[in-house]
């Protein structure tokens, strides 16, 4: 079983370890693409107009563009402790057994295509929807690099990546697409909405509890059972599980 994550927008603030080396990274037939979009993020962070560029938030954008222009000679850390927020926090990863984990996990990433837990990047911000001057739109670029980059070998591949990044590498079958919904009552009837919140944060816990007990589905149907018996409400639609809230 492989699992596929989104990044965090939320990121450690710096790290312990030497500077980039994108020779030790996964997916090494990647690193045409990452010396690209690495070269265009520093000179465009360096723009007048970078925080509009790179769709920064105002309170956020000085601290961000500050960590960017200074890629090439940070600090590095594993991105185990890299990303923090909502998903991340609920994955809990210092619970897991880190060998499995860094196994079956793969996290995508707008600056560096993908990742496993145990490379080692510095703190970064660039969101996988940017058109990054000049290189352009990221998802359309990373598409073939990502398509020769990651043959995974077999296996269930749970994807919990949000749209931009599930739109980079279109998942291998069989794959199944971890979708959250809230269901409530209104005048008798159940409705469905989307909750981006508690998506996060649900994908993060059943992440966290397939990697805990150790869990082995190799069909959609199996993932749904399994997922069930966590004590997740879980509906396999066609090629996606939607995991059902009450309340």
């Amino acid at each position: 079983m492989h699992i596929l994550l989104p990044p965090s927008e939320k990121k450690t603030a710096g790290g312990d370890g030497p500077p980039l080396d994108l020779a030790s990274l996964s997916f090494p037939t990647l690193n045409p693409v990452r010396k690209r979009v690495l070269s265009a993020l520093v000179k465009a962070s360096r723009r007048a107009d970078a925080q509009d560029v790179l769709g920064l938030p105002p309170g956020q954008a000085d601290d961000a563009l500050t960590r960017n222009k200074a890629l090439r000679k940070a600090a590095t850390l594993p991105v185990a402790r890299l990303y923090t927020g909502v998903l991340y926090d609920n994955l809990n990863l210092p619970e897991l057994d880190q060998d499995a984990a860094a196994e079956q996990v793969i996290v995508f990433s707008g600056l560096w295509g993908a990742l496993r837990l145990t490379d080692r990047v510095p703190p970064y911000r660039l969101a996988m929807g940017v058109s990054l001057p000049p290189v352009g739109r990221l998802g359309t670029l990373w598409r073939p690099a990502m398509r020769e980059a990651l043959r995974l070998d077999g296996g269930l591949i749970v994807d919990m990546r949000s749209g931009p990044y599930a739109s980079a590498w279109r998942a291998p079958q069989p794959a199944v697409a971890v979708r959250v919904f809230r269901e409530r009552l209104a005048g008798g009837v159940p409705e469905r909405t989307v909750v981006s919140h508690m998506a996060k944060a649900t994908r993060g816990r059943i992440a966290h509890d397939l990697l805990k007990t150790g869990a082995a589905p190799r069909t959609p149907e199996e993932l749904q059972k399994t997922v069930a018996d966590l004590g997740h409400t879980a509906e396999l639609n066609g090629s996606n599980l939607d995991i059902i809230l009450h309340g």
